[in-house]
């Protein structure tokens, strides 16, 4: 079983990369929060990661960081979550929030991730709500640390994400969007609004 994979970026996209091991392709799903830690393409990269094996098909899915791969486990124990729900959820929130979240049983803040209704949210609740606090309090600790604005910021970006995916665009090219956004003007976009965000993400993709 393939653990990790240390290796050139070929090919990079929102939700996947190949990456060239020693003259040998591999294709990773990724996050679109590991797309954004991830250095572009030609340059080197390691992931952890994920092989998910399966009578048809043998997917790996990769992380930049321990946490989100031991979430991912952690989310695809859930009855009725899989491997690509899982890695929608982790491109919706942090690996912080999505424990807090879980922990303090906030299924309003759980129903805003695509893919997840109010049941789906209540069986993580149920499921990992014990399993995840030792996460939910590091993360706490390092929010401390990194600020409440940071906070902010990635709550108005997953809300308008979220708003932009409930319009009907697909959640790659929402985030594409938003993603554009930032490295355009990082500061500009970390103090913007909800509606704003949203506002400025249609002109892109008009």
């Amino acid at each position: 079983m393939i653990a990790s994979l240390s290796g050139k970026i070929f090919v990079k996209q929102t939700s996947s990369l190949i990456l060239d091991v020693q003259g040998v392709g591999y294709e990773v799903m990724i996050s679109s929060r590991s797309y954004d830690a991830l250095p572009p393409v030609g340059e080197e990269a390691f992931l952890l990661v994920q092989t998910n094996v399966r009578e048809d098909a043998i997917t790996l899915y990769g992380f930049c960081e321990q946490e989100e791969k031991e979430l991912f486990v952690l989310l695809n124990s859930v009855s009725g979550i899989g491997p690509k729900l899982a890695m929608g959820i982790l491109s919706g929130i942090s690996a912080g929030e999505l424990c807090q979240a879980i922990s303090c049983k906030d299924i309003a803040r759980l129903t805003t991730l695509s893919g997840v209704g109010k049941k789906t949210a209540q069986r993580l609740c149920m499921e990992l709500s014990e399993k995840v606090g030792g996460f939910a309090v590091e993360a706490s600790v390092a929010g401390t640390v990194a600020g409440s604005e940071a906070a902010v910021e990635g709550f108005a970006m997953q809300d308008a994400a979220s708003a932009l995916i409930n319009l009907g665009y697909p959640r790659s090219t929402a985030w594409q969007a938003l993603r554009t956004l930032q490295q355009r003007d990082p500061e500009a976009a970390a103090a913007m609004k909800v509606e704003e965000l949203i506002r400025l993400a249609l002109q892109n993709l008009a």
